[in-house]
């Protein structure tokens, strides 16, 4: 089984694979820990895209069964296997925000506010996210990009659009999985 889900920052792709993988018993790959270096402050050290490939390549052969969250969709021609399922993930970008600036604050609490650069890093980041519905452009991580190279796969897409409890997601999932004769480990 091999399910990829993506979005935009704040969808709820993580949320939902690690919940789908611990409830089906298959790993759970974040793009976003092939893509960052760590880092302190995190998500400002791109790693070597070659290097990536090969750490994601690795691990998922390694896997057998696997959901991959993130947006993957220029990392490469080859690189991923056909997909048994794609899922996009799509919200309100007022509801998306929301719970962006809501995760933030958790996450890093008073120090994107009081520490400069830490306000400015944050404010970039909240700046882009919010952008992702309005950019035009195919260049970037956006919604035109994701819904064009949603038509170029040859993968079967499961679109699951609006506010959903991770539940309900999950079970959208698995009614399109049963559907498509994908078998769960």
């Amino acid at each position: 089984m091999k399910l990829h889900i993506f979005g935009a920052s704040g969808s709820g792709v993580t949320t939902l694979g690690r919940s789908l993988g611990q409830k089906l018993g298959i790993a759970y790959f974040d793009s976003d820990d092939y893509f960052w270096l760590k880092s302190e402050p995190p998500f400002t050290m791109k790693r070597d895209p070659q290097e990536r490939n090969l750490m994601l390549s690795r691990d998922l052969a390694a896997a057998g069964h696997w959901i991959l969250g993130g947006s993957v969709f220029r990392w490469g021609d080859g690189l991923l296997p056909d997909f048994d399922l794609v899922v996009f993930l799509y919200l309100p970008p007022e509801v998306r925000m929301d719970r962006l600036k809501k995760r933030e604050r958790e996450r890093y609490g008073d120090l994107i506010f009081t520490d400069e650069q830490r306000a400015a890093q944050h404010q970039g980041f909240i700046d882009w996210a919010a952008g992702y519905d309005y950019t035009t452009g195919l260049s970037g991580r956006n919604l035109r990009a994701h819904n064009s190279w949603l038509k170029q796969i040859q993968s079967p897409v499961l679109r699951i659009e609006g506010i959903q409890t991770v539940q309900e997601r999950e079970e959208l999932m698995i009614h399109k999985m049963n559907e498509l004769g994908i078998q769960v480990p």
